[in-house]
Parts: structure tokens; C-alpha cells; sequence
């Protein structure tokens, strides 16, 4: 899979008081990610989600105020009910932060059931 690319520029908002990213700002911007990368599904079924089970964050070096950059966003694994995705902060060809994020596959009453084969085709 090609991963998918997600552009962002850090606001004032998304800093502390040194001008550096807020780590926590990083698991909502990937979050953004992600959601760009499951609306590229398509058709999208109605009748699934995915929610957030596990995530691990490696920060490599800050990002500043007013920077663009870039969200890699690529399925590392496949599950029968969930995903492995990785998320990559890149500026310059240079990252950032990795975000390791498993999410489970969920009925819209939120009980877990196995990805659809047809979604399997963008993983």
C-alpha cells in the first residue's frame, strides 16, 4: 500500500510556551490523519468503524511553531478484526514522531467483528 499523505501546519495553538508541538497534539493530528486516509475508502460501509486500542508514540525531534509537514499513513498489519497503522511526522525527509496505533474493528452498536473482506483490498 502507498502510504497516505496528510499535510499540516502547526499553529500557535498546538504549542506550549516554548513554541515546541504539545505531545499530546500529535495523537489528535494523526487522528486528522487518519480520518482523511478512511474517507479515501470507498464505498465507505455505514454499518463499521474503527476505534483506538493501543498507541505508542516515539518523538524524534520537535516540531516548531509555523512548520509544514506531512502524516505518513501506512497498515503495517492486518488482523482479522483490527489494523496496525504506523504514522510518520516527516519534514524535509526528515521524522519527526512514529505513532503506533492498533485499532479494532467495531460494529456501529460497538462490538467488535471481522474487517469485511472488501476493505482488505486498501490495506
Amino acid at each position: 500500500m502507498k502510504p497516505h499523505i496528510f499535510p499540516f501546519e502547526i499553529a500557535f495553538a498546538d504549542t506550549d510556551a516554548g513554541g515546541i508541538v504539545y505531545h499530546a497534539r500529535y495523537v489528535e493530528i494523526a487522528e486528522r490523519a487518519r480520518m482523511s486516509w478512511l474517507k479515501t475508502f470507498k464505498p465507505a460501509p455505514e454499518s463499521i468503524g474503527f476505534a483506538v486500542v493501543e498507541l505508542s508514540a516515539k518523538y524524534k525531534k520537535p516540531l516548531r511553531i509555523a512548520d509544514d509537514f506531512i502524516v505518513e499513513t501506512i497498515v503495517k498489519n492486518v488482523g482479522a478484526a483490527s489494523l496496525t497503522v504506523e504514522q510518520k511526522f516527516v519534514k524535509n525527509d526528515e521524522i519527526y514522531a512514529i505513532l503506533v496505533i492498533k485499532i479494532a474493528c467495531l460494529t456501529t452498536d460497538l462490538k467488535p467483528i471481522r474487517i469485511p473482506a472488501e476493505w482488505h483490498k486498501y490495506f
